[in-house]
């Protein structure tokens, strides 16, 4: 049992409205339904959130239709000047999830401070303390707050080199020894997978090497069951702030309530610097402006298989969202089980973002493939080095199958020697939009800029000229989202028969939700419609080319024309399924008789992208 004679009072870093909006909705949440709530908790007394970065900065920009500067801004305002608002950064990837240049990260620590932040939380899924070092120098150039993670997690397999108490300490002293300012030290466990034990030792090898001002904080998620266990381990050892959450956004894939930790804390000599006892109005507002948003059961409910397959609360979100949407969620399990050889196989990196995401798309194209048929890109990239170096050597047979696949060799500088430089190419692209080149906007640009991605995709350039993604997980109300969604182009129907309109409605019976595509065809227009010359081929005229994805994915690519020959197995499109791109192949040989689906559309199996006559 912990205790202390000299009462100590714990930090509290209050995280609904960044990491509760991430674990449970992948961060596809509009501002409009946290903000109230948001503002509830200044008048409640708390004083230090977490409000950006991480998924916070991309599904803004990616599925909501909304700046996330400009988001931050206005959080910023709503709050008040005394109050600190933090950020969490991706090391060598910064808010992304690609390696971007120093000028990049330089560029994106000025925006980040201008729009609100104080604090910025930096962390390195692979602990290279080189990028840590490096990627903490702009954080503290731009004014804020440099808290330097160093990231834990449990692995899957037996080892006793890595991820264990004299291993943490041992990256805390090379931190510490480094001639970069450094003004608080965080222990991040993403996946919720520490066990407290080893939180318990790394705490007090910790505390004995930093400064005695400098604060120790400790985050975890309660993915396993384990985060109260191990924030009382924590503290035992010397932590001095913890990340709490409250309903909706708790427990499950996000941090425990405020509620569970303070009753957790009775009698210890420990209590917390905000009050318990004001979360019922906190969690009365968040009920109400959540009230339309659909909670996976997934990302609710603990789950103790986590232990197993180190995976961030803040990626399961998404990836069940994603999965769901693509219509594979019942391959989730097959995923789960191939996790430890991906991560045993790739080096040991830490499982959170982008680590994580590279070990799930990993083990997902395993599955889906056939194991190591599909190097995903960014795992590729990792065990060849171009994101640091991994904390255990990578399998030799994996190394070389990467490279193949690849085409690739096996890199042992420093990332940022090979980063994009994409500062320039992003201003290249406003001119070509004929948008203003400020420096949000080519951090927007940038931030989305991926290797092989077509500019019309990116998210940045959909966002400024108006054609961003929407895809918020509203629940299903079959009348009014119809009738909201049909209501423009009912109007310009009454007003211009011209022609028939498609659009989706999703319904949910008995937890199963299915999205259906309907067209509406004007009242006398049938026969002009079947007549008109622009109707592409029926399925019988030829063979349809599919999704191989049941549910909804982007086309993002097409590499054919009509008329064009192609061969049995040729790849003729691809599709964005789980942030990856899938080939699509032609089903037989022949000629394409008609292109169905254009690039940025979303389909589903029962709209062929194409006709092989």
């Amino acid at each position: 049992m912990i205790f202390t004679k000299t009462p100590k009072t714990i930090r509290v870093m209050f995280t609904p409205f960044r990491d509760g909006l991430q674990s449970s909705f992948g961060g596809k949440v509009r501002l409009a339904d946290f903000l109230p709530a948001m503002e509830a908790s200044v008048g409640a007394g708390i004083r230090h959130f977490e409000f950006g970065g991480g998924a916070r900065f991309q599904a803004p920009l990616f599925y909501l239709g909304e700046n996330p500067f400009t988001t931050m801004e206005k959080i910023r305002a709503a709050v008040g000047s005394e109050i600190d608002l933090q950020i969490l950064t991706r090391s060598v990837s910064g808010v992304t999830l690609t390696t971007q240049s120093i000028e990049a990260l330089a560029l994106q620590a000025k925006l980040m401070e201008s729009s609100g932040t104080t604090w910025d939380r930096n962390f390195d899924y692979m602990n290279d303390v080189r990028n840590l070092i490096n990627t903490g120098r702009p954080i503290v150039e731009a004014g804020m707050h440099h808290q330097v993670c160093i990231a834990l997690m449990g692995l899957p397999f037996a080892s006793r080199e890595v991820h264990t108490a004299e291993f943490y300490i041992g990256l805390g002293q090379k931190l510490l020894d480094s001639d970069v300012q450094i003004d608080s030290i965080c222990l991040k466990d993403a996946s919720g997978t520490c066990d407290p034990r080893t939180i318990y030792e790394t705490a007090v090898g910790l505390k004995r090497q930093m400064p005695t001002e400098m604060p120790l904080w400790l985050h975890t998620h309660d993915t396993a069951s384990m985060a109260v266990a191990c924030y009382m381990a924590g503290i035992q050892g010397g932590v001095d702030g913890i990340d709490l959450s409250v309903r909706p956004m708790a427990s499950g894939t996000v941090q425990p309530d405020v509620r569970s930790m303070a009753h957790a804390l009775k009698g210890t000599g420990y209590s917390l610097d905000i009050d318990e006892t004001r979360m019922p109005e906190i969690e009365d507002l968040l009920n109400e402006g959540m009230k339309d948003y659909s909670f996976n059961p997934t990302t609710t409910t603990a789950d103790a298989r986590v232990v197993g397959f180190p995976m961030p609360g803040g990626a399961i979100g998404p990836n069940v969202h994603m999965m769901a949407k693509a219509g594979i969620l019942n391959k989730y399990g097959d995923v789960l089980e191939e996790f430890p050889v991906v991560v045993k196989a790739g080096g040991a990196w830490t499982s959170v973002t982008p680590g994580s995401q590279q070990y799930w798309l990993q083990a997902f194209n395993n599955v889906m493939f056939g194991r190591w048929e599909k190097m995903d890109a960014g795992y590729g990239r990792s065990v060849l080095g171009y994101f640091g170096k991994t904390p255990l050597p990578s399998d030799p047979e994996v190394i070389k199958i990467a490279s193949d696949q690849l085409g690739l060799e096996v890199f042992d500088g420093y990332p940022l020697e090979v980063a994009p430089k994409n500062i320039e190419p992003a201003k290249k692209a406003l001119e070509e939009y004929n948008l203003p080149e400020t420096d949000q906007n080519v951090f927007l640009v940038l931030s989305a800029m991926v290797p092989g991605k077509k500019l019309e995709l990116n998210e940045g350039i959909r966002l400024l000229t108006g054609k961003g993604k929407i895809d918020i997980p509203l629940k299903a109300k079959a009348v009014e989202e119809t009738k909201a969604e049909l209501a423009p182009a009912v109007s310009s129907i009454a007003a211009t028969p011209s022609g028939p309109v498609t659009t989706r409605c999703t319904v949910e019976e008995n937890g199963v939700v299915r999205t259906f595509v309907v067209t509406l065809e004007p009242v006398g227009e049938e026969k002009e419609t079947q007549s008109s010359s622009e109707v592409k081929p029926a399925a019988s005229a030829g063979t349809p080319v599919f999704s191989a994805f049941s549910g909804m994915v982007e086309v993002v690519d097409i590499l054919v024309r009509v008329g064009d020959k192609v061969g049995k197995g040729q790849v003729v499109a691809a599709v964005e399924a789980m942030k990856a791109t899938h080939d699509i192949k032609a089903p037989c040989p022949g000629v394409v008789s008609s292109i169905n689906a254009s690039i940025g559309e979303e389909i589903d199996a029962s709209k062929p992208i194409m006709v092989i006559s």
